[in-house]
């Protein structure tokens, strides 16, 4: 991903908080013929040192699984994004995109078995928090049976590259003017993106 130097995000806090918040990445391989995605749900483990693994699963009729093989695997996460436009500055310019992306490189390992089971029992966990709904609480020998319809893998991270575009070029006054006209906007992306500027202008100030 073609990343200017300003708005490369290095930060490893902030960029775990981004990847744990948008949690449905697309998942690009090759299959020697063609590029092929699919977008999943994932779970961020964090080992030892600086080792991050991406735990997920995807159905095996999706015979996107046979490519993985030894290649290196794509996962995009894309976050809040909205347009830009010129009218908001004290200066002629033209229109641009804000937005939070990561791409995410890494090889990809099976998940199998007891992994799957506490895999699969994690994620329902996480989405049915406050409700009675759990992997435990079904018959298992119905939960056995639709796990034989799944692929559970695991991507060990080999590279991040995280571009955070907030309008850092800007001064504070435009800036300023950006966020408001962001915030008197309907839609959540703006506003999440607004938010983000506030916090990327507070924390380098």
């Amino acid at each position: 991903m073609y990343i200017p130097r300003l708005y490369r995000q290095e930060d490893r806090a902030e960029i775990l908080a981004f990847l744990k918040t948008n949690g449905f990445p697309a998942l690009v391989s090759h299959d020697s013929e063609k590029p092929v995605a699919t977008h999943i749900p994932v779970e961020l483990l964090e080992g030892p040192g600086e080792q991050l693994t991406f735990l997920s699963h995807m159905a095996r009729a999706n015979k996107q699984w046979r490519s993985f093989r030894d290649q290196e695997v794509l996962l995009i996460f894309q976050g809040p994004h909205t347009y830009i436009s010129p009218r908001w500055y004290d200066h002629t310019n033209v229109p641009t995109w804000n937005y939070m992306m990561a791409h995410v490189y890494g090889r990809v390992r099976p998940v199998e078995g007891d992994e799957l089971y506490n895999l699969l029992s994690r994620l329902v966990q996480r989405y049915e928090a406050g409700t009675d709904y759990s992997l435990e609480g079904l018959p298992q020998e119905y939960v056995q049976r639709e796990m034989q319809g799944v692929y559970g893998f695991a991507v060990e991270v080999t590279r991040i590259d995280a571009a955070f575009k907030l309008s850092q070029n800007r001064d504070d006054e435009n800036h300023a003017s950006i966020v408001a006209q962001l915030e008197q906007r309907s839609d959540e992306n703006s506003h999440q993106v607004a938010a983000a500027m506030r916090r990327g202008r507070h924390s380098a100030g």
